[in-house]
């Protein structure tokens, strides 16, 4: 067995697209439109990755409550800092850098343009 995607629901599918491309360098694989049932997907992935991250775009849709159980997504880095620094820079939603109590993990928290909060973890 082994993961194949995590499925987000989004509002405005160009932003969110938009946002991971710049963000985190996700490339776009596949784009499935079904018009006549009125949603999209999109596949999302980084390079060298299997893994993806599913958009889905449901027409005319009211905005999502992403609710008290969802916690976040996480991206494991090499260039922890110099990601950082773009993120700001370019004017996302980026918390200052954290870390666990016995400094064995650093992380920061970005959050994309329907709320969720992904997790940036420095590689070790």
């Amino acid at each position: 067995m082994k993961m194949l995607h995590t499925c987000i629901r989004v509002q405005h599918l160009d932003k969110s697209i938009a946002f991971y491309k710049e963000a985190f360098d996700f490339q776009e694989k596949k784009k499935l439109d079904y018009p006549e049932h009125k949603f999209s997907i999109v596949y999302l992935g980084l390079e060298g990755d299997d893994y993806e991250l599913e958009l889905t775009y449901n027409y005319d849709h009211e905005p999502y409550n992403i609710g008290d159980g969802y916690g976040h997504i996480a991206i494991g880095v090499d260039e922890f800092e110099a990601l950082h620094d773009k993120q700001v820079a370019a004017g996302f939603n980026v918390t200052d850098y954290k870390g666990l109590p016995d400094s064995s993990v650093r992380y920061y928290f970005i959050t994309d343009p329907d709320g969720y909060k992904v997790e940036v973890i420095q590689n070790r």
